[in-house]
């Protein structure tokens, strides 16, 4: 939220500084996220001064540039090379000498500095109006009147109007404070009890409306009286719709709103003043005076603003001329009764709306208006009828219009102001602070609190109605913790807590040492939305996705049903930048729905793309591949203590070639070569591996084992190579698995170290190489007791396999 200084200083008995201004809100909790400068000309015009033309000659070296003198009042004139059409001798220009700094529309600012334009010494510039920020107007330099006197500063001639604007990260339940005055309020309560003295803000309001004559005739019903507790309407006759005044325009730019026109501006204006939402109405658009607030059927087309035709749902609340729709309450005007132009008769709506129903129709039609953000907050019921009145007096005056009867107020069933006791020792418990009784009631004197009961146990007070989410005696503590300053919040040297039992702590613990083996394998951890873009998906991808009914961005439409594209759209923009090699991981989660029920899926991915390693004269610099992925996620496992991982033959999928990871049956996730198609998608030229693992099923695995412990053998193991021929279809995967299931006697472990095709095998045919290793924990093996059981090795895979020993 946006809050100009100079607007908040109207309302404010005493001008404080900036900078202690922005102190004293952050510590009332509304946090003061960012202040700067605004203004309406940037850099203010300085520097920039009336000069006039002595002399205009042709350049001597140009066509199409002039030589001019221009007198600036201010010592000799300045020779200044000029190429606009317009200039002439005896004209009052806009000068900018040399150490001037301009600020040009759409462009970076400009210092002037002596120039040699076509061998000719320039000493500043004369100005066009685009050159220093008035309008996008390059015609021609600006010419003043004649009787301009010469060395005058220009920002005399023009409205230049600076302000600083606070930047307040206001949280949800701060409905009371989404304006100036109830800044202002807060700032008066600080005050108040900081400077131990009475200070109340200024309020622009008036008791009564003061109408210039009474034949408005209009009626007004509330059908709906849940979605609708107060209605307040005024008709204003004969207004002249025209642009805003300057103070006005300023106002509202200094806070990022467009100025339209005099009656749409007041409007904002007293939305931003007060944070009562009004609306106007060209009544003459209106096909009767009766004015009902009700339900329409469901499907009935109307047409906003926007002039976009929308079918409403019947429980939208709209404000209807009789039955027919003119604008959908708290949230968005209807094209046929805006004001326009033209508009000579306006009616005038302040009112109360139900927060839910707002925020339904506004999440529906994503229309996120300034009215719906505030009404979906809760508004404060009690100041409708003041803030119509103080917008029809500022009609009036401004717009010229006359208040033709007195307001409208439909209010069925008044609001009670909410009864909360806050006992002394509850604040205390929860302020950590000991507070004074009569400060606590100074506190809720200033913030306009009625106290109703008193003692020296506790206290009972009314909450205004502006401050809709006090209903609770924490609520109050935290009111007192705030104008007492959340700076001044006691903390206590030691804190007593009570020791509590986590649950999953192995799991979390499990994921913490997973993050640091990635880490120290060279990965890059990276988090990404899971809000993702659906263009990025397959059609099957799609068809269980989880999509969101309300997405903020057409390009955040899904829960992401696959972390591969994520982090794809991550490669690319790296490698877009010239990073190549890249090594990423994240634990992450994808999301599934079928049948209506929905599924939250923890993942464990990484994506490798670029060299293996960093180029070195000590090593090859290869390409990494599907086999550096495979090491990767077998070290992973390794260090978890996952063993006896089975890799699948390769498969096909729409991403590309895919190998299950298995343990025990198991599958623990898959990697994948990610293919062409899917990489043009992205824009990556290079080869992809993409690894991902089952989150839940890695935790499971690991934990299930059993950590063993064993001496280190005293005696030395006794090795064999083996290499065998057989088919080439089959695969080191099988091989090993029958080996596994063999129980051969002795045999530590095996190894594959090559493997070898060609001419010399035979068509179809390669060879393996692999590695025994045979060890006796009790003493030294002999070859007499290891050859039987390679003959053994070699008879079981020549059954088998049909595999032969290679000579």
């Amino acid at each position: 939220m946006k809050i100009s200084y100079n607007w908040l200083n109207t309302y404010l008995p005493e001008k404080i500084e900036p900078e202690k201004l922005s102190e004293i809100l952050t510590s009332i909790g509304l946090e003061v996220e960012a202040l700067e400068i605004f203004e309406n000309f940037k850099g203010g015009l300085k520097g920039l001064v009336v000069g006039e033309v002595i002399s205009c000659e042709p350049h001597p070296n140009a066509d199409k540039l002039k030589l001019t003198t221009v007198d600036i009042n201010n010592g000799e004139p300045l020779q200044i090379v000029c190429g606009a059409p317009n200039v002439a001798t005896r004209q009052k220009v806009i000068v900018a000498p040399v150490g001037t700094t301009i600020h040009p529309v759409n462009s970076n600012e400009v210092t002037m500095k002596i120039a040699k334009i076509r061998g000719i010494e320039s000493f500043g510039m004369i100005c066009a109006e685009d050159e220093i920020g008035l309008s996008s107007n390059h015609e021609g330099i600006v010419t003043l009147p004649a009787e301009t006197k010469t060395g005058t500063k220009v920002a005399d001639f023009f409205d230049v109007y600076s302000d600083w604007i606070y930047e307040i990260g206001l949280t949800p339940n701060r409905m009371d404070a989404m304006s100036h005055l109830g800044v202002a309020k807060d700032v008066c309560a600080w005050t108040s009890y900081h400077q131990n003295k009475i200070v109340h803000a200024k309020l622009p309001f008036h008791d009564k409306i003061d109408a210039d004559k009474h034949d408005d005739g209009f009626e007004v019903i509330i059908e709906n009286k849940q979605d609708c507790k107060r209605y307040s309407a005024v008709v204003i006759k004969n207004v002249k719709v025209e642009p805003s005044p300057v103070w006005l325009q300023n106002f509202l730019k200094a806070i990022g709103q467009r100025s339209i026109n005099n009656i749409v501006d007041i409007t904002n204006f007293v939305l931003h003043e007060t944070g009562q939402p009004l609306h106007a109405f060209d009544a003459d658009a209106l096909s009767s005076k009766k004015v009902v607030i009700k339900n329409l059927t469901e499907g009935t087309v109307f047409k906003t603003l926007d002039e976009v035709e929308r079918k409403l749902s019947s429980k939208d609340l709209m404000i209807c001329n009789d039955d027919e729709p003119v604008c959908i309450a708290g949230v968005f005007g209807g094209v046929k009764s805006g004001v326009t132009a033209n508009t000579k008769n306006i009616f005038l709506e302040s009112a109360w709306f139900n927060p839910a129903s707002i925020r339904a129709t506004s999440l529906r039609y994503g229309l996120r208006t300034e009215a719906a953000v505030r009404f979906e907050k809760g508004v404060d019921i009690s100041g409708t009828v003041k803030s119509l009145i103080r917008a029809a007096k500022l009609i009036k005056e401004i717009a010229g219009g006359e208040i033709s009867g007195d307001a409208i107020d439909i209010y069925p069933s008044p609001v009670e102001k909410k009864q909360i006791t806050l006992k002394y020792d509850y604040l205390k418990k929860l302020s950590g602070k000991q507070y004074d009784h009569s400060a606590v009631k100074k506190i809720f004197s200033a913030l306009e609190f009625d106290i109703s009961e008193e003692n020296e146990r506790e206290i009972k007070v009314a909450a205004p109605l502006s401050k809709a989410d006090i209903s609770l005696p924490a609520d109050l503590v935290e009111e007192v913790l705030r104008i007492d300053g959340l700076n001044n919040i006691v903390i206590p040297s030691s804190i007593t807590i009570t020791p509590t039992i986590q649950e999953n702590i192995l799991h979390e613990e499990l994921k913490e040492k997973i993050s640091q083996l990635l880490t120290g394998l060279g990965f890059n951890e990276i988090v990404i939305n899971s809000i993702s873009n659906s263009k990025n998906y397959s059609e099957n991808e799609l068809s269980y996705s989880v999509k969101l009914l309300n997405n903020l961005s057409a390009d955040l439409d899904i829960m992401r049903p696959s972390m591969l594209e994520t982090g794809l759209e991550i490669l690319a923009y790296n490698i877009n930048r010239k990073n190549n090699n890249l090594r990423f991981f994240e634990l992450g989660k994808i999301y599934k729905q079928e049948q209506n029920k929905y599924q939250e899926i923890e993942k464990i991915c990484f994506w490798i793309t670029g060299k293996k390693q960093n180029q070195g004269w000590k090593h090859q610099n290869n390409d990494a591949d599907f086999f550096t992925a495979k090491g990767v996620v077998a070290a992973l496992c390794e260090n978890i203590n996952i063993q006896n991982l089975i890799y699948k033959e390769p498969q096909l999928s729409e991403s590309g070639t895919f190998v299950l990871v298995e343990n025990n049956t198991k599958k623990l996730g898959k990697i994948l070569q990610v293919n062409n198609i899917l990489l043009q998608k992205f824009n990556i030229k290079q080869p992809v591996i993409f690894a991902e693992m089952d989150a839940d099923a890695i935790l499971s695995a690991s934990l299930k084992n059993e950590i063993l412990y064993k001496e280190i053998p005293q005696f030395p193991v006794v090795e064999r190579d083996l290499s065998i021929v057989m088919d080439k279809e089959i695969s080191f995967e099988n091989v090993a698995s029958f080996l596994k299931k063999l129980k051969i006697k002795y045999l530590e472990d095996f190894n594959l170290f090559d493997i070898y095709e060609g001419e010399k095998l035979g068509n179809g045919k390669k060879s393996f190489a692999i590695n025994f290793r045979f060890l006796n924990k009790e003493r030294t093996l002999t070859d007499s007791e290891v050859e039987p059981e390679m003959k053994i090795i070699i008879g079981q895979l020549s059954a088998e396999f049909k595999a032969a020993v290679r000579s």
